[in-house]
């Protein structure tokens, strides 16, 4: 999984050509590391979907802020380097897809 920074989170953003879900993460969050292995999962199985990266809260502090990311793990999915939808906490793998259908459309196979 890809890993943003501050100072490449919105050039990012602005070049991607597909959707962007970006998991706002930190070492010392629990919920993180029961998501991270499902993000990892569907990074290969909605590869042609879109795209999934991560952004150490911690260490990209004015992206967080300018996102206004208050708890972790956050998910928020960007299209065209605008935000279209945001979750905070984790889920399970059937609930995240759920969630996201509405924002990627039928490609998601679900």
């Amino acid at each position: 999984m890809l890993a943003l920074t501050d100072s490449t989170f919105t050039a990012h953003l602005a070049s991607a050509e597909r959707p962007v879900l970006v998991y706002f993460w930190a070492t010392w969050c629990p919920p993180c590391r029961m998501i991270g292995p499902v993000l990892a999962e569907l990074e290969t199985e909605l590869a042609e979907v879109v795209q999934i990266v991560k952004v150490d809260v911690d260490t990209a502090v004015e992206t967080a802020r300018s996102q206004r990311i208050m708890g972790a793990p956050t998910l928020n999915l960007y299209r065209d380097g605008e935000l279209v939808h945001s979750m905070v906490g984790a889920r399970p793998k059937h609930a995240l897809l759920r969630e996201l259908e509405p924002h990627l459309g039928a490609t998601t196979g679900r």
